[in-house]
């Protein structure tokens, strides 16, 4: 991968590392504080090789709070585990009440 690249993965995992215990935020909202509005999708690469960063992958759901990168966790249903863990309320791999736990790192940082 170009420097550039992981010059902006580790942008990524540094703001997600900031995401409170409890809440989540999505992969547009990294994005576009990032100042890269349109690379949600590469968000969620960063997210896919953040194994052994001490990231808090678990915290970056869809748009819609979906669990869409909970095949990248070992197990069938780490993700969810880990979220419920922290109080976070899934259901058919959906984050419930999402607007109660949502965080947005442009309102918070």
């Amino acid at each position: 991968m170009k420097p550039e690249t992981l010059n902006f993965f580790d942008k990524v995992y540094e703001v997600a590392k900031l995401i409170p215990y409890g809440r989540v935020t999505s992969y547009g909202a990294i994005a576009k504080y990032l100042g890269a509005a349109r690379s949600a999708r590469m968000v969620g690469y960063a997210m896919n090789g953040s194994g052994g960063k001490d990231v808090p992958a678990h915290r970056v759901v869809n748009r819609k709070g979906l669990l869409t990168g909970k095949h990248h966790f070992e197990g069938t249903n780490l993700m969810q585990q880990l979220l419920e863990s922290e109080g976070v309320e899934v259901v058919e791999n959906q984050i419930q009440n999402l607007e109660s736990v949502y965080w947005d790192p442009s309102e918070e940082l």
